[in-house]
C-alpha cells in the first residue's frame, strides 16, 4: 500500500485504497503523456504498480524513453475506454532502471498475456536485454468515477 506521501491525492471521489485497488488490479494499459520539442505525445504501455510507484518497461531507444530522459515529468492515465467510466489519472516523475528490466518484464507479460509461452511472450524476452524498466514515482493523481449517473 502507498504511503499517503508516496500517492498525493488531488481530487475524486476515491481514497488512496481505492486508487491504489485500481491501479493494482487494473489489466489496461496507462497511458503515459510525454513532453517534446514541440508537442506532447500519448503513448499506451503495459505497466505495473508496486503501491508507491508505476513501473513499465520500453525498448532503451524508443520515442517514449528518449522524451522521458529529456523531460522526466509525465502525465498518465489508467481507465477503461467503455462506460461506466472511472479511472485514475494524474503525474509524476520517470526514473530510469535497465538492471530492473529482466525483473519487471515478465511480471507485465504475465499479467497482460498470462500465457509466458506465447509466440509474443517469447518475443518480448528476446528483447530484455535491449530493454530499460521505468518507474513513475512522486505521483499526483485523481479518480473519477461516472458509475451511479451512467447505471
Amino acid at each position: 500500500m502507498a504511503a499517503e506521501s508516496d500517492l498525493t491525492l488531488i481530487s475524486g471521489p476515491w481514497d488512496h485504497n481505492q486508487v491504489s485497488e485500481h491501479l493494482s488490479t487494473s489489466v489496461l494499459p496507462i497511458r503515459i503523456a510525454s513532453t517534446g520539442r514541440s508537442f506532447p505525445l500519448v503513448q499506451s504501455v503495459w505497466y505495473s504498480f508496486d503501491g508507491s510507484r508505476l513501473w513499465c518497461c520500453t525498448q532503451a531507444d524508443s520515442l517514449l524513453a528518449k522524451r522521458l530522459r529529456r523531460n522526466p515529468v509525465c502525465g498518465f492515465e489508467v481507465a477503461a475506454d467503455d462506460p461506466p467510466y472511472r479511472g485514475v489519472r494524474g503525474h509524476g516523475v520517470a526514473q530510469f532502471h535497465p538492471e530492473m528490466a529482466r525483473d519487471i518484464l515478465p511480471g507485465l507479460i504475465e499479467k497482460y498475456l498470462g500465457d509466458g509461452d506465447s509466440s509474443l511472450a517469447r518475443w518480448l524476452r528476446s528483447r530484455v536485454d535491449d530493454e530499460v524498466a521505468i518507474a513513475i514515482g512522486e505521483l499526483n493523481v485523481a479518480s473519477w468515477d461516472y458509475t451511479e449517473r451512467m447505471t
